[in-house]
């Protein structure tokens, strides 16, 4: 029996625009992963097809049970809660800690029942899970990846019926994310996991697609679901160079015609000038002849028409499926010592000595836990902090990429960003690289702040390739929060740069496409 069902669910913004409609699925597998670009309406979906929201149109049979883990943490960041508060259990352990500590109030054994090892157990899993050990510990300072493990471990120990996952892999480690992995695999429920990690969206055994055309289903895992979509691509791509035939064919028959039509009419007006045959005989052949020729016209009309109907429908279809194009500068490589660390040590996260050189052509991926000070590393390399000893050199420009794409100037629109922060560029050059990315016409005017997290991540690249002097880059998970297509797009475009950079990601997948060839564990 189905999990949930949906009925030709819609979804229309209070301002008359609509984001999806139409859609109908029945969750009957265990494990299904729900993909799309950013900014098609993923988690709204989910929210309405597990009964949380309610849909434009459409009929919705909810889940019996549900719970939502949701990317951002903000009532954590900004609550007073400890961890022991988070679980719920502060006031069991008080009355432990006041027995053990002498205290004979007979309320207190009542509040503790039989859970006289919860202290321990609770000690044993957040080690585990690698959070402090200290129950009393602020869940505001916890780090992102920290505040995600806690929020799913707590998830993963309900019995509800459906649980909903969305971006649970953001910030996590290596580590952090097996241990997703596992407990996704030991869940007794059913998960829709709303992802752009292919690690995760691996162990699942269904993916479902929602883009501008619909929600498509694909019975199997990420892998299955990419094969698919290639030979997709494939058909959509034979069907138009087929429909651009046609096309070329009707309008060489229409050419044909118009000269045969042209032909007989002036045979006709010989005809007549010669007056060999009388007017009445004429007229009627004229009459009968454009009577002919508008309706082959008509007919070729509508079969254009037909034509182009078809066109434009594989056309959305192929811009759905298909890649964009970065197009980046490909200045000549350098081999110089770009980067150096001499027995580093950092004003944070660990205290173990970091010693590491990059060249100017080197491609790193920096790892290490969560916590373990990558991201406190690329700021000392960028100057804005002090290394507490050891020796840091750094001999190139370099330029800071993070998941916000902080580069960009918000109030600026994308074509004023190209022109401003790449010096010497023109706007015809500026217009040519963005309209690679499908931004045309009057699209360049549109300002920062407007702009989706890829459509900032592709502007960014943009930018920081295009720099006088090709600099070295500090790119800080990029990856996090971009759609499956933005992620290979941002891949493709590190590969084929020629200078060096230093990656955090957490996406094994990402990295290796990005063409990293050394890495360096802290």
């Amino acid at each position: 029996m189905p999990t949930l069902q949906a009925y030709n669910i819609s979804y229309q913004f209070d301002n008359g625009d609509t984001l999806f409609e139409n859609l109908s699925c029945s969750l009957t597998q265990r494990r299904v992963g729900l993909v799309g670009r950013n900014g098609v309406g993923k988690s709204l979906f989910a929210s309405i097809i597990s009964g949380e929201q309610l849909p434009s149109t459409g009929t919705v049979t909810p889940p019996n049970s549900y719970a939502v883990y949701r990317q951002q943490a903000s009532e954590l960041l900004g609550s007073e809660l400890s961890i022991a508060q988070y679980f719920g259990v502060s006031e069991i352990l008080t009355a432990i800690k006041n027995i053990e500590s002498g205290d004979c109030d007979g309320r207190w054994f009542e509040i503790a029942g039989e859970q006289w090892h919860l202290p321990a157990l609770l000690h044993e899993q957040l080690a585990t899970l690698g959070l402090p050990k200290d129950l009393n510990f602020p869940c505001a300072k916890l780090s992102g990846g920290q505040l995600a493990r806690l929020q799913l471990w707590q998830l993963f120990k309900s019995d509800v019926q459906l649980l909903i996952l969305d971006e649970p892999s953001n910030h996590l480690d290596e580590g952090a994310k097996q241990w997703l992995i596992n407990a996704i695999e030991n869940f007794t429920g059913t998960i829709l996991l709303i992802s752009h990690d292919r690690s995760l969206l691996r162990e699942m055994n269904e993916i479902w697609e929602l883009s501008s055309t619909g929600l498509s289903g694909y019975g199997g895992n990420y892998d299955f679901y990419a094969k698919q979509k290639q030979t997709e691509q494939l058909a959509i791509e034979r069907q138009l160079a087929q429909l651009n035939k046609v096309q070329q064919k009707l309008a060489r028959q229409a050419q044909l015609n118009r000269e045969k039509a042209e032909q007989r009419a002036a045979q006709g007006n010989r005809l007549r000038k010669g007056g060999s045959q009388s007017k009445i005989l004429l007229d009627f052949k004229k009459g009968k002849a454009s009577a002919s020729n508008a309706s082959r016209n008509k007919s070729a009309q509508a079969r254009q028409q037909q034509l182009q109907s078809q066109t434009q429908e594989l056309c959305q279809k192929h811009e759905n499926i298909s890649t964009q194009k970065l197009y980046i500068a490909t200045q000549q490589s350098s081999s110089h010592k770009a980067i150096s660390v001499l027995n580093g040590v950092l004003p944070f996260g660990k205290k173990r000595p970091i010693s590491l050189q990059a060249f100017a052509n080197n491609k790193l991926h920096l790892k290490g836990n969560n916590g373990s000070g990558k991201s406190t590393l690329l700021k000392g390399i960028l100057g804005e902090i002090v290394l507490s000893q050891g020796e840091l050199l750094v001999n190139t420009p370099v330029c800071y990429l993070d998941q916000h794409f902080g580069v960009i100037q918000e109030d600026e629109s994308m074509l004023a960003n190209m022109m401003t922060l790449c010096e010497g560029m023109t706007e015809t050059y500026a217009r040519t690289l963005l309209a690679g990315l499908g931004f045309r016409r009057d699209a360049v005017y549109r300002i920062g702040k407007q702009l989706s997290g890829g459509e900032k991540m592709k502007l960014a690249v943009l930018v920081i390739s295009h720099q006088a002097h090709q600099p070295f880059l500090l790119l800080d998970e990029p990856d996090n929060h971009l759609d499956l297509a933005s992620k290979q797009l941002l891949a493709k475009a590190l590969l084929e740069y020629r200078g060096g950079f230093i990656l955090i990601s957490h996406d094994l997948d990402f990295a290796q496409e990005s063409g990293v060839n050394c890495e360096y564990q802290l």
